[in-house]
């Protein structure tokens, strides 16, 4: 029993590495090539309207490889379907502010946890005809992020914004990337059978302020 449980604990801790290195390895390159679109991840939008640190540089990436002509159009995620202060409202804002026209930014709205994000852009995708994407987040996001937008059948070019991984003190980067783990462990889940329903409740506990799995 003991060597039993010393090999499971062993196969958990290889496959915790394994996912783990997956995460970083996944923000650490830019994967970007021609696309459909780009897809922005929302993220928060502070008290004032204005867009979040990490939502302006997730914004500010999607705009320049819009620009770049990697792919015609944009779409942003995330927020209250209808809210003016919702993620996708106010990213989309930011992409026409910077140059984007209007008729090529689209609203994923409607959601509130990175699977919704891909549920929602999936079926924007679907009713355009487009079945690649480029998708932009915190680099520590696009592993998890990936594997969610792959489920509902999109191309993935994961393509992380500007933050500098090795700038992010270890014991930060340690409980993120452990935090992301546990993420692409609950969509496995789910996948088993766990109502989405309890996995989302526990995982409220761990993404506090931001976007769930």
């Amino acid at each position: 029993m003991l060597l039993l449980s010393g090999i499971a604990l062993l196969a958990s801790a290889a496959q915790f590495s394994f996912l783990a290195y997956r995460v970083n390895r996944t923000g650490s390159q830019d994967w970007a090539a021609p696309a459909d679109v780009v897809v922005v991840l929302g993220a928060l939008v502070n008290s004032s309207g204005e867009a979040g640190p990490d939502l302006g540089s997730r914004t500010q990436h999607g705009v320049a490889l819009v620009q770049q002509g990697l792919a015609p159009y944009l779409i942003c995620t995330g927020g209250y379907a209808g809210d003016r202060l919702s993620a996708a409202a106010v990213a989309c804002r930011l992409a026409t502010a910077q140059g984007v026209p209007a008729d090529r930014v689209f609203l994923a709205e409607g959601s509130m946890t990175t699977w919704e994000d891909a549920r929602s852009a999936a079926a924007l995708m679907r009713a355009n005809g487009w079945q690649s994407a480029i998708l932009v987040s915190h680099p520590l996001h696009l592993e998890r992020a990936r594997l969610l937008f792959e489920s509902e059948g999109v191309t993935v070019l994961p393509s992380p914004t500007s933050t500098d991984l090795g700038a992010i003190p270890w014991r930060d980067r340690a409980w993120l990337t452990a935090r992301e783990v546990a993420g692409i462990l609950w969509i496995g889940a789910v996948e088993l059978g766990a109502p989405y329903e309890w996995v989302i409740r526990l995982s409220r506990w761990v993404y506090p302020q931001s976007h769930l799995p």
